[in-house]
């Protein structure tokens, strides 16, 4: 399969993700507004701002599949990066909101007694968001897919924030009306936490940046190749899925052209194959030998 194909994969996450959304908003929302429940009602209001993100997460994964064009020669693939910070825009925005509404809550005092079936309505939302989670993040990790993964991310998020809404309705009719916020609370954390996770990891890769230990290991894959003498220079940078590499290695000066183009071919194909890196760039230069050891071989 290759990376076309695997963006196209992709959209299957984020379609069930809209479809489950709408249905447990508009179920949640009715339900919440129905029997009375605050918690479920905010339950609601979350997943129709879900919506949205997963509508930026759809977007991305569509335009990531055109081809490269003259305005972009290395394709479109960063297009699923910033549908992944969009994302973690919109869920910050959530988290701060159940955060606020929380802490209004304890101010003014408010403790409501909601119907038990919203309980059970929310925790039946979060075992459905439990599954689209566990689809999406699986499908995500076969494709090696950023935006998909950050959509698993608020999926399970969108599950804990109905588990935390269950709880409050529970404890309310226990007689701890109090459980309602500081769950909520929790929650909100939890919100902010994922979102800043994937924030940093989209920045991450907007700005260039690439994981150390990784590099590491290309370095070691490539400084095992046979006639590669020294690695000079080795960049890499992540475009979406795809890993963009650039090396400079240095080989015996005695060689022919076509024999250190066999070596850079032998680069290459390792890199492929142990690291499914399908973008690299290896550039060969001469391993500079001292004037003692010209001396002594002369």
């Amino acid at each position: 399969m290759d990376v076309y194909q695997e963006m196209k994969q992709g959209e299957k996450g984020a379609w069930l993700s809209i479809c489950a959304y709408i249905v447990l908003s508009l179920t949640k929302l009715g339900i919440g507004f129905g029997f009375h429940s605050a918690a479920l009602q905010a339950d609601g209001w979350n997943n129709l701002t879900d919506i949205v993100a997963s509508i930026a997460v759809l977007i991305g994964l569509r335009i990531s599949q055109k081809p490269p064009d003259h305005d972009h020669p290395y394709g479109h693939f960063r297009a699923e990066t910033v549908s992944a910070l969009i994302a973690s825009f919109i869920m910050a925005t959530v988290g701060l909101q159940v955060l606020y509404m929380t802490v209004m809550s304890l101010i003014e005092g408010k403790a409501e007694t909601p119907n038990p079936l919203t309980g059970w309505v929310a925790l039946g939302c979060a075992a459905v968001m439990l599954l689209v989670y566990t689809y999406n993040r699986n499908l995500a990790k076969k494709i090696n897919n950023q935006a998909l993964m950050a959509a698993a991310q608020d999926n399970k998020s969108d599950a804990f924030v109905s588990i935390g809404a269950a709880i409050g309705i529970f404890g309310s009719q226990m007689g701890l009306p109090w459980l309602d916020p500081v769950a909520a609370f929790v929650v909100g954390i939890l919100i902010l936490k994922t979102a800043w996770e994937i924030f940093r990891s989209a920045t991450l890769v907007l700005t260039d940046g690439f994981d150390e230990d990784e590099l590491k290991t290309l370095r070691s894959t490539i400084e095992k190749t046979n006639g590669v003498r020294e690695i000079r220079e080795i960049k890499a940078r992540l475009h979406g899925n795809q890993v963009f590499l650039d090396v400079i290695v240095l080989v015996d000066p005695l060689l022919t052209l076509i024999e250190s183009h066999e070596i850079s071919d032998d680069v290459e194909l390792r890199l492929k194959k142990k690291h499914n890196i399908m973008h690299a760039h290896v550039h060969v230069e001469p391993l500079e030998i001292p004037d003692h050891a010209c001396k002594i071989e002369h």
